[in-house]
């Protein structure tokens, strides 16, 4: 307890040891953030991460200098972190992208660079403590909350898939042989062109009967014989 007291006095104190203090926890923060992102080879990574949080971080102590430094000077301390909030909104914008299939990924990037962005703002301030417990809660969502998203997904009865069919008589087919399974089909999406010669493609939502047999039913679903190829979203 003592060492984590004199840890936390430091980084609320002003001076060269609490500035590399903060650089450090900085670095250690983005890191752990950063590692998650690139094991799942993600657009933004460990340097991309590391930098967001040590410039968000600087950026605070920025306005924590001017405000100690220049104190006749009015300063409102809170305004560059602002713009570094809504800053690093457009650079999480850049990680996200929508495929060819209308798969939406970099979402979890994205509110990582956020997040990453706001402890970096809490740890140049001198909020530490604050910063290394959200890091904690961050890497649990990450991890954790995982297995979570994906218990939940074994359970689901809705599934989006992308479809490439054979001409458009599948496309005119694919309904009525969904209703003969028992298998609901909402936001069916066919494309408008054929992407090659005779093969155009769909975007559907469907609704299982059941749980059970899931892949047994996605099986049927795509041996029908209009399907060149299938995939989930």
């Amino acid at each position: 307890m003592k060492v984590w007291e004199s840890f936390i006095d430091i980084s609320h104190g002003w001076g060269v040891g609490t500035f590399i203090l903060r650089f450090v926890v900085a670095i250690l923060v983005g890191t752990m953030i950063g590692i998650d992102r690139e094991r799942k080879n993600r657009g933004a990574g460990v340097k991309t991460h590391v930098i967001v949080c040590l410039g968000s971080a600087l950026a605070m102590m920025t306005s924590q200098y001017v405000a100690v430094n220049f104190p006749y000077v009015k300063n409102d301390m809170t305004r560059i972190g602002a713009q570094v909030i809504s800053g690093v909104g457009f650079l999480g914008v850049g990680t996200i992208m929508v495929t060819g299939k209308n798969q939406v990924r970099g979402l979890t990037t994205a509110a990582g660079l956020w997040a990453c962005a706001s402890v970096g703002l809490a740890i140049g301030i001198g909020f530490v403590e604050g910063g290394i417990i959200a890091t904690l809660m961050i890497m649990f969502t990450l991890k954790v909350l995982n297995y979570v998203d994906r218990t939940i997904y074994n359970h689901a009865r809705y599934f989006d898939l992308y479809i490439e069919f054979s001409g458009n008589e599948g496309l005119i087919c694919f309904r009525k042989d969904l209703a003969g399974l028992g298998v609901k089909c909402h936001n069916f999406i066919p494309s408008k062109k054929a992407i090659r010669e005779n093969v155009y493609t769909a975007t559907v939502t469907i609704e299982l009967p059941d749980i059970k047999g899931r892949e047994e039913m996605l099986e049927k679903i795509e041996s029908f014989e209009y399907i060149q190829y299938m995939e989930e979203l």
